[in-house]
């Protein structure tokens, strides 16, 4: 039995651990501190020196007591000094009251389940399920290493193949120095903009042409998070305020009145057209496109990240095996300087990207727009993605008609397609002459080049894909392959729909040899496609990847819908609730068979589960799932493949083998009935993916959610903030006010500090986060009991390895044996402080991020009661640690 010879007495193994975390008698903390020095020497010195800060130190040389040094340091970094310090001899109820503590703690809790929340971790239903709970696993033995087991090789391959995405990046220039070549120097783009500010005499007035910083901040919040024209004239007209504030306007009349005439355009103004189709007359407000490039290419806060030249990137140094990221790192760019620099040595490439996506305004009067947004290739794509950087610009609004007066179906199509195209060849008819000759534009530092605006890419969905290309709805938009033949096999291959003849086609004077020829193409007839007669334009190969339309709200819908056939949905549902929560992964508490009109983050969600809940789902009938999971698996792999951050010719063999894959077992589905046929034009596209990603760079340059996203700036805000009618003129003048306010504010934060040059803005983006792991100051809870971590936290060996630990830790070159025979010894306390949440952050490829995620979240949370008195469950995470052998991936 224990035995204390401070106090001469013997326990048993529970009472004399108790009685170790509750005595004050100093000869028996001081005896036990000798007897467990001497079964590991130095934990103490080590716990000591490592809790004691820079003040503590000088204590400690001030000859403070020993003992109430050693008492007061035992826990050193990791426990609190409480655990040593709980009272005399205190009793079972007095233990249990302890945990009061806890229950002081709630506010904290509450505080960190809101700061989760923020966090993105909301994305499941708190609270008791409709299952009900599974029995308790059996408890086993408590891990142990075993140096005898044999050593588990790393995986090859495809581990191999992301490792080179890590390695250094050894660049091959272009080989003309004269590509990009600057002609002049002029003033940087905000050194004209001061001038125009300071034209009306406001002197050194920094907020120009308001009156004060508060002046310029309130006009604009009025005009960019503002409730509204009419009641911030009605908080001004309050007696005082605008005295109180010292503002210089009056209502917001006046300050548009400064917006309109005082602050300069930084982008052109939209113009009004109309068009007249069959007696009907519709209105096009659109932008000067080239003007729109200068404003893009010019912008002083892009000035630092502009590219002005292609590069091929590889991950060797022996440059064997090449990678692709931004588009200039694509073969396009490289291949059309070259052309470019035949005929006009000293040209700077500026590619065009144009999206278009006709969206909604309202949910119940049914009105609508149709936006066109314009981006250049020199930006790199993690500017072009982000509407606050302004790397995209609204080109145009485009008539939104069906053409519901012509009342032939055939005819209204072919005339809605023509009108289309009608408006698009106008607005883009500026970049034609420039983008073959050139013309001089200066950017943001005042650098002049001879730039060649070339449209590049087009943006859009299926439906604007087939509107773009001119192809019959049903087939690929991009090569020559037979509707009855979309859904063979990924070896065969077709190639590219022929340009010139889809030209040759479209020019013939005739109409009704037009339409045969056209006919013959498996093309419509258009009337002058926009991009007929644009330089260097080949709209076949300028349609994009898309992964939310294409995969997402494609292939994945496709896939979860034949999952859901196959398999029963009972059983789907019952699976999806039986998930536990886990930060960014979604429980559908409800299933998901009920679910429509998902988005695209819904069937994100959903593919984060898919795969493990069929893992081990026998089909209806006993037939075998395998075929079935490895189809699940490959879409699953190409969906996250296709979503690299950066491609090497090795990770897109990997794209290609992902859906030679989905092939190969695709059978599975026609077996069971699923599915009858595969012309499905989107998982047909899939086969072009790594053609494209070749020629333009990553599918995350041209992913339509950004569109999407632009939706919620350039339409729906814009429409709200009109009177419903007459809406666009409205629209448009509120956006050009925006932009000026933005411009602006630019502006002056540049003269706030103090006038720098040019800066990359990607430089703070592109640094990673200082520290792996990130935890909270305090812990989540304090004094937590050992018992509460064996209930609570499912933990009841956290003695035995704390131990463990320990042991190994000042004996290093112990086996483990000698671990486990030296780990017999009790801990002088009985509660430990808990950490709840864990961020770390996983790393990036050659700093691109590998996912809007920075960091990841691990939890440890048992269940617990909120005030209102609901039940949240627990949450625990499983982490795989790497222990150095396991690579960047962190698994051996």
């Amino acid at each position: 039995m224990p035995y204390c010879s401070g106090c001469d007495r013997e326990f048993r193994h529970s009472g004399y651990a108790n009685h170790l975390a509750q005595t004050k008698n100093p000869r028996c903390l001081t005896e036990h501190r000798r007897q467990f020095n001497e079964a590991l020497p130095g934990v103490f010195e080590e716990a000591r020196h490592g809790g004691l800060d820079e003040e503590d130190e000088d204590e400690d040389e001030d000859g403070d007591d020993e003992d109430e040094v050693e008492a007061a340091q035992f826990g050193g970094a990791f426990f609190d000094d409480e655990d040593l310090a709980m009272g005399g001899e205190i009793l079972d109820e007095e233990v249990e009251g302890a945990g009061s503590a806890d229950e002081e703690d709630d506010d904290d809790e509450d505080e960190d389940d809101d700061d989760d929340d923020e966090n993105g971790n909301i994305d499941y239903d708190n609270g008791p399920g409709l299952e009900p709970p599974p029995d308790p696993a059996p408890l086993g033995p408590p891990p142990i290493n075993n140096e005898d087991d044999e050593d588990i090789s790393p995986p090859t391959g495809r581990t191999h193949i992301e490792q080179a995405l890590r390695q250094e990046v050894h660049v091959r220039h272009f080989p003309s120095p004269r590509a990009g070549e600057s002609l002049k120097k002029t003033d940087p783009t905000f050194g004209t903009y001061n001038r125009d500010i300071n034209s009306g005499g406001e002197g050194n007035n920094t907020f120009a042409p308001f009156e004060s910083e508060r002046d310029f901040q309130i006009a604009r919040w009025a005009k960019m998070r503002g409730p509204g024209s009419t009641a911030f004239d009605e908080l001004l007209k309050i007696p005082g305020v605008r005295e109180d504030l010292g503002l210089s306007f009056k209502n917001t009349r006046e300050i548009n009145k400064v917006i309109d005439e005082k602050l300069p355009s930084s982008r052109p103004r939209f113009r009004c057209k109309e068009v007249l189709v069959a007696g009907e007359v519709f209105d096009v407000y659109y932008r000067d496109a080239l003007q729109c490039v200068k404003a893009l290419y010019g912008d002083p806060n892009f000035a630092a990240d502009l590219i002005y030249t292609p590069e091929q990137h590889y991950a060797d140094a022996d440059q064997t095996v090449r990678m692709y990221h931004d588009m200039h790192t694509g073969k396009w760019w490289w291949d059309t300087q070259k052309v470019v620099e035949q005929a006009t040595p000293g040209a700077t490439i500026v590619p065009v990207i144009i999206s278009s996506d006709k969206t909604r305004l309202t949910q119940f009067k049914g009105k609508s727009a149709y936006p066109v947004y314009m981006t250049i290739g020199n930006l790199p794509k993690d500017i072009r993605r982000k509407p606050s950087q302004q790397g995209q610009i609204l080109l145009a609004y485009l008539p939104t008609t069906s053409l519901p007066h012509i009342k032939n179906k055939a005819a209204r199509r072919r005339t809605v397609a023509n009108l289309y195209h009608a408006c698009m060849r106008k607005i883009l008819s500026s970049i034609k002459e420039p983008g073959d000759t050139g013309v001089q534009m200066a950017s943001g530092d005042g650098v002049v080049r001879r730039c060649h605006p070339i449209f590049a890419a087009h943006v859009g969905d299926y439906p604007e894909q087939v509107l773009v290309t001119g192809v019959k709805y049903g087939e690929c938009p991009c090569c020559d392959v037979p509707r009855d033949e979309l859904g063979d096999d990924h070896d065969i291959q077709y190639p590219f729909r022929d340009l010139n003849a889809a030209m040759n086609a479209l020019n013939i004077a005739d109409s009704y040899l037009r339409s045969q020829a056209c006919s013959d193409l498996r093309i419509k007839p258009i009337y002058q496609p926009y991009w007929l007669d644009l330089p260097y334009a080949n709209i076949f190969f300028s349609i994009t990847p898309d992964i939310l339309h294409q995969l997402y709200q494609g292939v994945v819908k496709h896939l979860i819908s034949w999952v859901k056939t196959a398999y029963s949905q009972n059983e789907i549902d019952a699976r999806c609730r039986r998930l536990p929560p886990g930060h960014h992964v979604r429980v559908f508490t409800k299933g998901i068979s009920s679910l429509y009109q998902l988005t695209g983050r819904e069937h994100a969600d959903i593919c984060r589960i898919l795969l493990g809940l069929i893992i081990d789902m026998p089909l209806p009938g006993g037939a075998s799932p395998a075929r079935l999971v490895r189809a699940v698996r490959a879409v699953l792999d190409f969906l996250y493949l296709a979503q690299y951050p950066v491609h090497t010719e090795h990770t897109l063999a990997l794209l290609d083998d992902a859906l030679d894959r989905f092939h190969a077992n695709k059978g599975i589905f026609e077996d069971l009935g699923v599915r009858e046929s595969w012309g499905i034009p989107k998982l047909h596209f899939l086969k072009h993916y790594a053609r494209l990603i070749r020629r333009l760079g990553t599918a995350d340059n041209f992913n339509t959610e950004y569109t999407e996203r632009l939706h919620i700036d350039m339409a729906k805000d814009a429409y709200e903030a009109t009177n419903s009618k007459d809406e666009f003129p409205q629209m448009t003048l509120w956006l050009e006010r925006r932009e000026k306010i933005f411009r602006h504010e630019k502006f002056i934060a540049w003269c706030l500090a103090g006038r720098p040059p040019s800066t990359s803005s990607r430089l703070v983006d592109m640094q990673p986060p200082p520290d792996r792991i990130k935890m909270t100051k305090h812990p989540s809870k304090k004094l937590v009991r050992f018992e509460a971590l064996a209930n609570d936290y499912g933990a009841p060996f956290f003695v035995d390895a704390l131990a463990r630990y320990t042991v190994s830790h000042c004996h290093p070159e112990y086996s483990n044996a000698q671990v486990d025979a030296a780990s017999d010894f009790d801990f002088p306390f009985r509660s430990v402080s808990v950490y709840h949440k864990a961020k770390f952050w996983l790393g990036d490829v050659n700093f691109h991020r590998l996912s809007s995620d920075e960091f990841d979240v691990v939890h440890a949370t048992p269940s617990r009661r909120t005030k209102r008195g609901r039940i949240v469950d627990g949450q625990f995470d499983t982490v795989l640690v790497n222990d150095g052998d396991g690579m960047y991936i962190g698994v051996a």
